[in-house]
Order: C-alpha cells, then sequence, then structure tokens
C-alpha cells in the first residue's frame, strides 16, 4: 500500500511505475503464500483474501498501463465473490471491482460495458442497503489483525465513498451516451454526496458544480443554476491559499487557482445574460419592443406564484451541510433567479454580470487569451444590449449602445482577420447591427422634433455610413481570394449575409440629402441590395426559410422605389 500510494509518487520520469511494480511482487508473494495455506483454512475466508489480492493486483495493472491483465484479475475477482456478494464482507470490495471494470472499459472507449458493470454497481448498493444497510466490511480490512480494524463510522463512510464514486462514474457515462438529463442527476447527486462525506477537492467540486450550473441554465431553471454557482463560490472559497511547496509550484498553482476563480466568473456572466435575455423574450412584442400590458399581466403573476415556488423548488435542491448551506444562501441573495420585469430589476442583475465580467478579465487578458477575452468583451456588450431594452428613454439607450461600440471597436481594430476570421466576422456584425440600431434610435428621436436640425441630420447620416461599413466588411469577408462573392452562401452564413444586405438597402433608404441627385443614387444602391435579396430566394428557394420577413418586404420595396424613383426624376427635369 504504501509503495502503490506514497513511493509511487515520487518514482522518477525514467521508471514512472518502478514503485507499482514492486508493489505488485509483494501481491503475488502474497497470493503465494495463501494458496499454500488454502490446505487448512477454512475455503470462503480464503476466497474472499484470494478477491482482494486479485483486486489489487487489477488496480496496480490498471495503473501501469496493462488494461488486459487488469481485467482478468478484476473479473476473477467479481467471480469468487459472485455467491457472497450481498453479506457484508464481500459487498464493498465487489462494487469497488466493477466500478474498476467501469473505469477500464470507458478508457477503451466501450462506453455501453462500462454502464452495465457501473448500473450493476449501483444495483448492488441499493439491494444491500435495503436487505442489510449495516457499514460493511472495508476491502483493507481482510488483511488486519482484530485490534486494528475500523469503526463502524469509518466503514460507513468508505462505503459511501465507493458508491459516490460509482455515480461519479455513472453521470459521466451518461454523458457520452449523450443522456444529458440523466448525467445532470447523477453529477447532481454525486455533488451533493461528496459535501456530505467531505470527500472532494475544492476546486474540481467548484467546477463540476459550476458546469452543471449551465446545464440547469439550458433548461431555464435559473434557481437550480443560481444555487450551483453559489455553491461552486463558497467552496471554491475553500481552496483560498495554498500551502506553499516549492516556489515555482506554488506560483503555477496560484495560476491555476486564479484561471478557475475566471471560469467560475465567466459562469456567472453566461447565467446574468441567459436571465435577462430570457426576461426580454417574455416581455417583447412583435417589434422586438417592450410590452407595456404584458409587464403588468407578469407582474401579477409573479407575486402570486413567488410565495408557493420559493418553499416547494429549495428543498430539491439544497447542497451541504448547515455551514455551508448558510454561506450559500448569503451567495444566492446576491442576485435574483426570477425574471426581471423592468428597467430596475434588470440593471442590478446587469450590475452582477458586469463585476464578474471585470474578474474574469483580470485572469483572461488580450496578451495570451484572445479569443477567451474577446468573448468576455462580447458577453459585455451582450449584457449592454439587454440592458437597454428595459430602459424607456431613446438617449439613454443611445449611449449604451454607444458603450458597446466603444468596447468593441478597439478589439476588432487589433485582431488580424487571417488568423481570427470568425471572430473577426462576429465583431463586423456587431458593431454593424449595433451603429444600426443607434441610428434606428437617432431617427426616432428626430421624428419627435418639430422639425430636424442640421446637428441631428449629421448624427443619423454618420450612424447610417458607420453601419453601412460595418456591413460591407462583413460581406466583403465572404468574398474568395479573387474577391468575388460566393454564388451560393454556405448555411452558417446565409442568414448574417441576408439580413446585411437588407440592412444596407434600408441605410440608403435612411440617409437624409438635400440634393435630388445624390438621393436618387441612394435609392439606386438601395434597389439594387433589395433585389439581390429578392432574386437569390429565387434561384435558392431553400434560402427563404432563413429569412422570411425580410424577403416579404424587399419585394415590396422592389415593387415601391422604381414608382418613387420616377416621380423624382420627373421632379428633377419637369421638362422631358
Amino acid at each position: 500500500r504504501t509503495l502503490s500510494a506514497v513511493e509511487s509518487r515520487k518514482d522518477p520520469e525514467t521508471e514512472p511505475y518502478r514503485s507499482k511494480y514492486s508493489a505488485r511482487a509483494l501481491l503475488q508473494e502474497v497470493k503465494q503464500l495463501l494458496s499454500a495455506a488454502e490446505e487448512g483454512g477454512e475455503a470462503r475466508l480464503l476466497a474472499v483474501r484470494r478477491a482482494v489480492l486479485e483486486y489489487e493486483l487489477g488496480v496496480n495493472h490498471t495503473d501501469t498501463e496493462e488494461l488486459s491483465a487488469g481485467e482478468e484479475h478484476l473479473q476473477r475477482c467479481t467471480q469468487l465473490l459472485e455467491p457472497h456478494r450481498l453479506s457484508p464482507d464481500c459487498v464493498s470490495l465487489y462494487i469497488q471491482a466493477q466500478n474498476n471494470l467501469g473505469i477500464l472499459w470507458s478508457e477503451r472507449d466501450e462506453i455501453k460495458t462500462a454502464q452495465t458493470y457501473l448500473e450493476s454497481a449501483e444495483a448492488l448498493y441499493n439491494q444491500y442497503m435495503k436487505e442489510d444497510g449495516n457499514p460493511p466490511l472495508d476491502p483493507s480490512e481482510h488483511f488486519m489483525a482484530e485490534e486494528e480494524k475500523l469503526t463502524d463510522q469509518e466503514r460507513s463512510k468508505r462505503f459511501e465513498k465507493a458508491y459516490t464514486h460509482t455515480l461519479y462514474y455513472l453521470a459521466q457515462v451518461y454523458q457520452h451516451l449523450e443522456m444529458i438529463e440523466k448525467a445532470a442527476q447523477y453529477c447532481h447527486t454525486t455533488l451533493k454526496r461528496q459535501l456530505e462525506y467531505c470527500g472532494y477537492y475544492p476546486v474540481e467540486w467548484a467546477l463540476n458544480a459550476a458546469t452543471l450550473s449551465q446545464y440547469y441554465l439550458s433548461k431555464q431553471c435559473f434557481m437550480e443554476s443560481r444555487h450551483c454557482l453559489a455553491a461552486a463560490s463558497v467552496i471554491f472559497s475553500q481552496a483560498g491559499q495554498v500551502p506553499s511547496a516549492e516556489d515555482n509550484e506554488a506560483e503555477q498553482d496560484q495560476q491555476d487557482l486564479r484561471q478557475r476563480k475566471a471560469e467560475i466568473a465567466r459562469c456567472w456572466i453566461k447565467y446574468c445574460l441567459n436571465l435577462l435575455q430570457s426576461a426580454r423574450k417574455l416581455l417583447e412584442d412583435n417589434i422586438g419592443e417592450l410590452d407595456p400590458d404584458r409587464q403588468l399581466e407578469l407582474k401579477a403573476q409573479r407575486k402570486k406564484e413567488e410565495d408557493e415556488k420559493e418553499k416547494g423548488r429549495k428543498k430539491a435542491v439544497l447542497f451541504g451541510t448547515s455551514d455551508i448551506c448558510d454561506s450559500v444562501l448569503a451567495m444566492e441573495e446576491k442576485v435574483s433567479s426570477v425574471y426581471p420585469l423592468d428597467f430596475q430589476e434588470a440593471r442590478e442583475v446587469f450590475l452582477v454580470g458586469q463585476n464578474y465580467v471585470q474578474e474574469a478579465k483580470e485572469f483572461f487578458q488580450v496578451d495570451g487569451y484572445v479569443t477567451d477575452h474577446i468573448e468576455i468583451v462580447q458577453d459585455h456588450s451582450a449584457l449592454f444590449k439587454v440592458l437597454a431594452f428595459f430602459e424607456e428613454d431613446y438617449e439613454r439607450r443611445c449611449k449604451m449602445h454607444k458603450r458597446r461600440i466603444d468596447m468593441l471597436e478597439p478589439i476588432y481594430a487589433d485582431l488580424n482577420p487571417q488568423y481570427y476570421l470568425l471572430i473577426s466576422r462576429q465583431l463586423q456584425f456587431e458593431l454593424a447591427d449595433t451603429y444600426y440600431e443607434m441610428m434606428d434610435l437617432k431617427v426616432a428621436i428626430g421624428n419627435r422634433l418639430e422639425e430636424l436640425d442640421s446637428h441631428t441630420i449629421k448624427k443619423i447620416n454618420s450612424l447610417a455610413q458607420l453601419a453601412i461599413k460595418y456591413y460591407e466588411l462583413f460581406l466583403d469577408s465572404l468574398r474568395n481570394p479573387d474577391k468575388v462573392f460566393p454564388e451560393e452562401l454556405e448555411e452558417d452564413v446565409l442568414r448574417p449575409a441576408m439580413v446585411a444586405k437588407f440592412h444596407i438597402a434600408r441605410l440608403y433608404g435612411k440617409l437624409i440629402t438635400s440634393d435630388s441627385k445624390k438621393q436618387l443614387e441612394n435609392m439606386q444602391t438601395s434597389l439594387e441590395y433589395y433585389t439581390f435579396l429578392v432574386d437569390y430566394c429565387e434561384k435558392y428557394p431553400d434560402a427563404v426559410r432563413a429569412v422570411e420577413t425580410e424577403l416579404e418586404l424587399s419585394k415590396e420595396m422592389v415593387g415601391l422605389l422604381p414608382t418613387r424613383m420616377e416621380r423624382l426624376r420627373a421632379k428633377l427635369c419637369p421638362f422631358i
């Protein structure tokens, strides 16, 4: 045992398994001694002891990457125990042998076989607990003197730990088999049990809980998601200061801790963002504005539900012992888990998200973590975008979009599109959309004025031009090396490309000029972009699904614009 668990950590890289091999030799020696003793000893006791040795040899061979030999030993262990597998001296060993067979088969990528072993271990645990339930012997006790034997409490702890392992591996198996719901359920139970029996590493536990929170997020279960994140943050703080080993090693550990902390912060950002975006979906009318009637209705409904729901849901999820529970509850109270229904509520969620953005950016800096850093900034921008939805004042809404421009433009300017084509396109499109949105807001503000002043006109035109610039950059990125636009667009860029063309058409229509000739040119350009959309969908009918609304409006404009242009031409040259 000492060789296997302690000495093997000090093995040199040139002989990574030196101690494991020495341990194996000792196990083989004990096996010989047992065979010699078989003449006079009690058959059952010897069989169980032999099973323990086969188990240890199985684990030893698996550790040294000799899977076939490992499998043989573990199989022999389960064969020896089969008749007595439900008795207190065998059940724990049998379950652990099956756990190890499960791991062994999943390492061979035979997930279905692994599933069989692990589910049979799970069933055995449940059957034993139902029929007997007393703390069973730990496998190590078969070679201990009476006075060394473990207390019932220790036995129980070790048996439960073995079963927690079963559930932990099952969670991974279900994930592999894409049984996501079941995987999440098993992951949750595992985390809960690890806390109960204090068998966990804080950092690993916290990351698993944060990952589970993202599953609940995808299912719109915000209370459960928040609970997992709060627990992750609380348990992670236990990792705190790593005792310093060698200086450079401690430095590396601190670096790892900082990274994990930033990863949990990113999960919190996603939580806040998803909560706000889901609330927006509930509240928006068919043109994407906040619907006040719906808002009142949802507020009334929430008042009614709140009282009942809190009571029911809390019990199902709670993690951990009472002292941990208190810290988790305190953490949860910092951010809501119900849909924000007005600006004030949305702002509170936004601010929590924004704090985590700062925390995540501290670690994921542009130097060294370009992609991560940009994703975090994009999330920050998305937080502003969704907060703007709740803001009624158009001027203030415009300022929020301006904040998005200010954070995205510098990043885009520094990006090499050759290496980061996909991110570059995302940023071009988002910048274009943001300018487009700001232009629409400025037009709406202008419409409230008696008459447009030159300042507002300038602003509208400059925003429209910037939106056009970024949409054109996006469309240019789709051209081939000879600068030719593709005949047929790839599935993943079809909708964005069509929306870009449609928006450019609209933008040319929004440009304000007193020069009629310029106005005609703008209308002509606008018509060309609308026509592109209509022609493309005629040629590739499959594309219609992606742009139904835009297509309908484009057809309408292709019908209207030529007549308008005729009228304008007539005004320009009345004598022709």
